[in-house]
């Protein structure tokens, strides 16, 4: 049974791709340029440090080759009186050099925290500040936890290649550059032995990297679909436990978690051999170079080599440590290869939601406050007015100022959220300032489709939407949504007071305007049995309140925006009988003198209605007030009777 289960965990995670199973190429260099960006001073002046600490750490091989050709000649002459002083000087040189790499290790490495810490620190920052500006189809069509995962899982896969590979493999690299140089300054035929172990050392690191890599990637990826469920199921745990499905919880969590140690044990399985095969292939070069400097030597054959120098114990033995310091070095690369993978791999989703088309907004009309002069006519001004006027900037050059009175006009308007499937049809309806229009149907039938249109979360696909006479592409989406209040259906409340939850509807509401927000939606009356009032603080999204008190006070949130346009998603969908009739109040209040779309499933609240629409598959099929519609004996007739119900 539980090799059938890791057979099905290994089957699923072989379908489980990231944009594309490997970073393209242009990452690194992106992700080069960005923090070269950020920090345009101090990352080249990093570097540089960096770049003096892997010079030097090569330099002792230089002066091991001369102090072994000091005391060799030493020996040959006889003349001992001269070799301290000539070695403490080499001494003192390489102590010199060891302070300033040890300085410059110092600044490098503190430099890299800030630098580090820094970048991350700006990423978010430039992905939350984009992700203000992403359309609501990306958040309708991305799960919350994969969203979530850009900021965790992605952002830390950087940090660990930012911080310690990309240094680690800069260092490695300049340091095999400068041991080969010496190696072939010294002795191109070890040299030579030497690149054969490299080019062996090369051929194992790509075959066991690029599998291993494969199966990094994949890891990263299922990470971010367990953040998904975990969020998924955290939110809703509620219902798991309502309809005991514990247990079917707990097989989905399995099935999540079985991909990602699948993933994670195989990449590791690959990356764990990487390093003592590494290492081996330097000890085999190593005795390679050796046994064939030893025969060199002693056979005194010619040593091909810039130095001129013939072969003698002073060119093999610094060569030998400089094998062992050349094995060392490619294996610190091959050990940060994965790393830098996963950290790719992080930096390819990071850049591919930063690269996320941001809403656009043709719109030019502006909402501006306004005071009426003596002919009716409407002039700009900066003080608020409680008179608010589009600002209209014609192609001629002349501006025209209309009063916002909330006319919402449909005129033949299809629309679909993806292309092949059309959802709204012909939809035309009007609703005259201080109207209420009223949405029924049953699930799916296209009544908040309808409402998302007015404040532009989508856009149109035919026909024409008209506020105050103006066409709403028109209108800076921005300006739009001000002009409009909503209580949506799934109520959102933010860590805070209630009053700043409140507030939210309208940050420059006075502490005053807030509590008639919240007397006009019936909430003052349970706001002040709180334990703090309007002080009180909620957390996890009002999870102190019921569900009735988080409506009222997304109702009161919508009263203190003023707005000329309401518009109810179900707003009364989760409050009981008795407050019901409480907050109807309050709304019939609050709708006074404006235009208001209702979308509701208790037609009770809909009877005192201008209008009804009753929509079918995207159609309106019936339009009328209460009355009308119940001498038809249609449709409405047969939900108000219960003849038929809403499904």
């Amino acid at each position: 049974m539980a090799k059938n289960k890791n057979n099905a965990a290994a089957s699923e995670a072989r379908k489980t791709t990231a944009r594309g199973q490997r970073a393209p190429k242009g990452v690194l260099r992106r992700l080069l340029r960005t923090l070269f960006e950020f920090y345009p001073v101090l990352l080249p002046v990093t570097i540089v440090c960096i770049l003096i600490n892997a010079i030097v750490s090569a330099a002792p091989s230089i002066f091991m080759q001369n102090i072994i050709a000091i005391v060799d000649e030493t020996y040959q002459s006889g003349d001992w009186a001269s070799v301290a002083g000539r070695i403490f000087s080499f001494v003192a040189v390489l102590v010199v050099m060891y302070v300033i790499s040890l300085l410059a290790g110092l600044f490098y490495t503190q430099m890299m925290a800030v630098i580090t810490q820094g970048s991350l620190k700006k990423l978010r920052e430039k992905m939350f500040s984009h992700m203000q500006d992403l359309p609501i189809k990306y958040f309708d069509t991305n799960g919350r936890g994969d969203i979530m995962s850009y900021y965790t899982n992605d952002v830390d896969t950087l940090r660990q290649m930012i911080s310690q590979s990309l240094p680690q493999m800069l260092i490695s690299g300049v340091t095999l550059l400068t041991v080969f140089c010496i190696m072939m300054y010294y002795s191109a035929i070890l040299g030579l032995i030497v690149v054969a172990g490299v080019v062996c050392m090369t051929f194992a690191a790509r075959y066991i990297t690029s599998h291993s890599s494969k199966y990094f990637l994949r890891q990263q990826v299922t990470l971010a679909k367990a953040e998904a469920f975990m969020e998924e199921m955290m939110t809703g745990q509620k219902v798991v436990k309502v309809f005991c499905h514990e247990d079917g919880a707990k097989a989905g969590f399995d099935k999540v978690n079985d991909e990602i140690f699948y993933n994670a044990r195989n990449g590791n399985r690959f990356a764990n051999v990487l390093m003592p095969l590494l290492g081996n292939i330097g000890n085999v070069m190593y005795v390679v170079v050796a046994l064939v400097g030893g025969a060199l030597m002693l056979s005194g054959a010619p040593n091909i080599s810039l130095s001129g120098m013939a072969f003698s114990i002073s060119i093999v033995v610094p060569f030998l440590n400089m094998t062992k310091q050349f094995a060392g070095a490619i294996g610190q690369v091959s050990n940060q290869v994965n790393m830098v993978i996963m950290g790719l791999a992080g930096a390819h989703r990071i850049f591919a939601l930063l690269d996320e088309e941001p809403e656009t907004d043709e719109g030019y009309v502006t909402l501006v406050n306004a005071k009426e002069n003596a002919d009716g006519s409407l002039t700009e001004c900066k003080e608020r007015t409680n008179v608010w006027a589009w600002k209209h900037p014609h192609h001629d050059g002349t501006l025209t100022y209309t009063r916002l009175t909330g006319d919402v006009r449909f005129f033949d308007v299809n629309f679909g959220y993806t292309p092949e499937k059309t959802v709204l049809h012909n939809i035309s309806l009007y609703a005259k300032p201080g109207q209420k229009l009223a949405f029924v149907g049953s699930t799916g039938a296209g009544k908040t489709t309808i409402t998302n249109l007015i404040n532009r979360f989508y856009d149109i696909n035919d026909g024409k939407i008209r506020y105050d006479g103006i066409n709403i592409n028109k209108i800076k989406k921005a300006d739009l949504r001000h002009s409009l209040g909503i209580v949506l259906q799934d109520t959102n409340l933010f860590t805070g007071t209630v009053m700043e939850n409140i507030r939210y509807g309208n940050l420059e509401a006075t502490d005053e305007a807030c509590i008639d927000a919240a007397k006009l939606a019936g909430a003052d009356d349970f706001i002040r049995r709180l334990p703090e009032g309007y002080n009180t603080k909620l957390h996890g999204n009002g999870a102190n309140l019921s569900q009735g008190q988080r409506q009222l006070l997304a109702i009161a949130r919508a009263a203190v925006a003023d707005p000329p346009v309401m518009i109810m998603d179900e707003a009364t969908s989760s409050i009981d009988t008795r407050t019901e009739a409480i907050v109807q109040r309050g709304m019939d209040a609050l709708m006074a003198g404006r235009t208001v779309f209702v979308i509701a499933h208790r037609l009770s609240t809909v009877r005192n209605s201008n209008a009804i629409m009753v929509l079918d598959h995207g159609r309106i099929i019936e339009r009328g007030t209460h009355e009308d519609l119940l001498k038809l004996k249609g449709t409405y007739y047969k939900l108000y009777t219960g003849a038929l119900e809403l499904d």
